[in-house]
């Protein structure tokens, strides 16, 4: 596809959200920034899957872009709001089907790609609590995370669950469940096809009430000078 030169001498076709820190940092009050949010249907609180895609569908905006992926032979793939809804409520639906609930660990160790936010959006939509791995991690600091983090479920390829995950699974006695993305599911013992899952799985999915003191995300500094340490 042809690119496009972006000149920072050219003024945005569509104006900033943010045009003027100062102003909007004087101007700045969380009790003004909750109403900027939609809330889940019913009063049940806040839940970031659904702030994030959901209320956006539901409106006139579900056929707009969300997300445009540029793949590394240039390929793009574009996924709407409305798709991404029903994808993540996909997956949201398959974190039930597995027992996994509120509070309950899914790590994701890919790539940037499509299938990354499904997971990502979805989880969060279960109440579940999403633990983003980096890919290049190597095998130790990938070990030690599933560990410390108590997962009981993760999501990557055949290729990675290979190189990183595979010889050290028999110490990892929390982690029930190993999706992979992709092809290669069949050949890794103790692991099942996401894209079977995502196919059995329903499209709608009603998220459970949601606090925003919920548990949400969980992350970990780099452990360079020592064990890695969690941060909620």
């Amino acid at each position: 596809m042809p690119w496009e030169t972006i000149r920072k001498d050219t003024p945005p076709s569509v104006p900033p959200n943010l045009d003027d820190y100062e102003k909007a940092r004087a101007a700045f009050s969380w009790a003004g920034a909750r109403t900027k949010l939609s809330g889940l249907p019913g009063g049940r609180g806040l839940n970031i899957g659904y702030e994030a895609v959901d209320r956006h569908a539901e409106s006139d905006h579900g056929s707009a872009v969300a997300l445009r992926c540029i793949g590394r032979d240039d390929s793009v793939t574009t996924v709407t709001y409305g798709q991404l809804a029903r994808s993540s409520a996909q997956f949201a639906n398959v974190l039930c089907a597995l027992g996994l609930g509120r509070g309950d660990r899914v790590v994701t160790l890919l790539g940037r790609c499509p299938e990354l936010y499904t997971v990502v959006l979805g989880t969060l939509k279960n109440t579940s609590v999403l633990c983003p791995l980096f890919s290049a991690f190597g095998p130790d600091p990938v070990e030690q995370r599933l560990r410390i983090s108590n997962a009981r479920a993760l999501v990557t390829t055949a290729a990675l669950y290979r190189k990183k995950v595979a010889d050290r699974r028999a110490l990892l006695s929390e982690l029930e469940y190993v999706l992979i993305i992709g092809e290669g599911a069949d050949e890794l013992p103790g692991t099942v096809s996401y894209e079977a899952l995502m196919a059995g799985a329903a499209d709608t999915f009603t998220i459970p009430p949601t606090s925003p003191a919920d548990m949400a995300l969980l992350h970990f500094t780099s452990g360079t000078t020592g064990t890695p340490k969690r941060s909620y």
